[in-house]
């Protein structure tokens, strides 16, 4: 992603004098001071939303602070290079963007199918969509089309987070043409650099405004990956260049910018730090709103940086921020891959000891990897090239015997081999899904009738039996019918996956009054907790009978905790209603988990199913005042 655009800029010709109020584009040592640091800064980001959303819930907005320096970096580079030298070299930019881009992806790739494969077949669901995204830089158009949902899978998929670099290889194949007619147009009509720099701002204006207009909650995949929709920070990143880097320097030898230059930039750190900390990926003002003010934020702080010397560029050119803004690419590229491997070779739940240590184990892994690859992989190619890095490589290896060389031939040519038949036979739907669809025709049979009617106003609280239960739900309950079946012998079932609160409402209003005297209600894991729905919906179920309300449980979805409390405190006003503490149960033992880290397996089915049964219990006893003893049943 933004961590994949160059680390330095072109030596530049000293040769002959720089135009008017041109400053040098790098400090003496070679890089456009402050820029590793902010990369530093979004790649810590990006990394925490993915270890947990909960400990950083906005930090996904770390791909807009890359999206912005990218626009910025490679703009200024075009920019310099046309008013230097007459002209743009196009292939040897895209050269440069291929060497700084291709060796370390195309590593990291097939490593990570072999390496997956493995620990579990279900990261390799779509995976030859994925690799063909990967190595084409078409992922966000792929997923799209695909239908994949970056917030809220179900599926883990192993390159989920390419989409970023799909959109910044656009730019960086589109955006050298445009610069170039932008510039002819400029010369042509004499205008000003910064009437140049505000028709850059416009695209990016236009595309925040179809982002918020095409915002759909339901598939919100379309205008986050979109390259149409999700512009704002490259564009905006490219018209500060334009007024940054051409002659007048317009953007910083404004007054204004020296007035108040100082007010500006805390505030800009002040808003982008509370985006990361407080937005949300399920609220729309995020999208319609959230994504330009972030990228606003960083293009101020980037401004501040490279403008002057001071203390903002001093804390980003620390030494530790550098090291990891240089090896930032690496770091994305590994990151969410070894995050997935680890997590389903050592299972935990979030919030337990034990989750905490293997997302740290994680962060280790990925950075030896990423500064290994930095090292043998990027710096090589990006210095030497494709060729000059292969030949050194060759010179490196005199010493190896010729049995050795053999050894490692045959070594990458079966490699080659194994990885073409994984990708062959990479399942088509994950055990979640297959389980799904096999018990899905038996989550929504026909209604029977009950076998007591509910008497009003003389409730009956005792523990139910199977035959008086009714159970409404979503995928969670699809996937349990054989273990609810099992301990609730005769009860209705009626779930669908995907369902919501309001699907859940619906079904409840056509049962009508065959609605039996014990009824579960299952919902929330696919768009939140409505408290004005489930409320509705028990006042519609009544007071006369026994409701059991299943809470959530999702690594990967930061809302759950509020979703959670939301239960809670609807239960708290309902007499008759208990929680089923599914998010406990499974928070002690998260082997009970499928892959995807939210469904139950087949004993965890069974835990799904005991604490409803448990639920039930407490509930009659807080009624009757009756103790219930439940016999403890052997898994079947």
């Amino acid at each position: 992603m933004g961590a994949a655009i160059p680390t330095t800029t072109p030596a530049q010709d000293t040769s002959r004098p720089l135009p008017d109020g041109v400053l040098p584009a790098r400090t003496p040592r070679g890089h456009l001071a402050g820029l590793d640091g902010l990369r530093a800064l979004a790649i810590v980001a990006v990394v925490l939303f993915h270890l947990d959303p909960a400990w950083l819930p906005g930090g996904f907005l770390g791909v807009d602070v890359f999206f912005v320096i990218s626009g910025f970096l490679i703009t200024t580079l075009l920019v310099r290079e046309r008013e230097q030298s007459g002209t743009v070299d196009l292939r040897g930019f895209w050269t440069r963007r291929a060497r700084r881009l291709l060796p370390a992806l195309l590593v990291c790739v097939p490593a990570c199918i072999l390496i997956a494969r493995t620990v579990e077949a279900d990261l390799l669901v779509g995976i030859r969509r994925q690799a063909l995204g990967a190595l084409t830089f078409s992922t966000n158009w792929l997923e799209i089309a695909g239908g994949s949902d970056y917030f809220h899978s179900t599926s883990p998929q192993l390159f989920m987070n390419f989409w970023s670099l799909a959109v910044e290889e656009q730019f960086y194949l589109v955006w050298p043409l445009a610069t170039i007619a932008l510039l002819a147009v400029r010369r042509h009509l004499g205008l000003s650099w910064g009437a140049i720099a505000t028709a850059v701002l416009g695209i990016g204006v236009v595309s925040a405004v179809l982002m918020a207009a095409r915002y759909d909650p339901d598939f919100v995949t379309r205008v986050y990956y979109g390259t149409d929709t999700h512009l704002v920070g490259l564009m905006l990143g490219a018209a500060m260049a334009m007024s940054w880097a051409g002659p007048t320097r317009a953007g910083t030898t404004s007054p204004t910018w020296h007035r108040y230059r100082r007010h500006l930039l805390v505030a800009a750190g002040l808003v982008l730090l509370a985006l990361l900390a407080l937005a949300d990926e399920g609220s729309a003002w995020t999208f319609r709103l959230g994504i330009p003010l972030a990228s606003l934020a960083t293009a101020v702080l980037l401004l501040g940086a490279v403008d002057r010397p001071g203390r903002l560029r001093s804390t980003l050119e620390l030494a530790p921020l550098r090291w990891i803004g240089t090896r930032s690419y690496g770091i994305y590229l590994w990151h969410w891959p070894v995050i997935l491997v680890i997590g389903q070779d050592l299972p935990s739940a979030a919030g337990t000891g034990e989750f905490v240590w293997t997302r740290a184990w994680a962060v280790l892994v990925t950075i030896a990897i990423a500064d290994l690859s930095f090292r043998l992989v990027e710096t090589p190619v990006r210095r030497l090239g494709f060729g000059g890095a292969l030949r050194a490589l060759g010179r490196s290896l005199h010493w190896a015997t010729p049995r050795a060389r053999q050894v490692g031939a045959g070594v990458i040519v079966v490699s080659g081999l194994v990885l073409a038949v994984v990708l062959l036979t990479a399942p088509d739907k994950t055990s979640t899904q297959a389980t799904l669809e096999e018990n899905a025709a038996q989550a929504a049979a026909p209604r029977a009738s009950t076998e007591d009617q509910v008497d009003e106003g003389n409730p009956d609280f005792t523990m139910p039996k199977g035959s008086q239960i009714d159970v409404f739900g979503d995928s969670m309950a699809v996937g349990s019918v054989h273990a609810l079946r099992y301990y609730f012998p005769g009860v209705q079932i009626d779930a669908k996956s995907n369902r919501q609160w309001s699907d859940g409402q619906r079904a409840v209003e056509q049962a009508g009054d065959s609605l039996r005297r014990a009824v579960v209600l299952a919902f929330g894991t696919n768009a939140g907790t409505d408290e004005r729905t489930v409320r509705a919906l028990l006042d519609e179920i009544g007071p006369d009978r026994m409701v059991v309300l299943v809470n959530l449980h999702a690594d990967r979805l930061s809302r759950i905790e509020g979703d959670n409390d939301t239960l809670e405190a609807i239960a708290k006003d309902y007499p008759n209603v208990a929680i089923a503490d599914w998010d406990a149960a499974v928070a002690k033992d998260p082997s009970q988990l499928q892959a995807d880290g939210i469904h139950p397996s087949l004993s965890g089915a069974h835990v799904y199913s005991k604490v409803i049964r448990q639920a039930f219990a407490d509930l009659s006893e807080k009624h009757t005042g009756k103790p219930v003893r439940l016999k403890e049943l052997p898994m079947p």
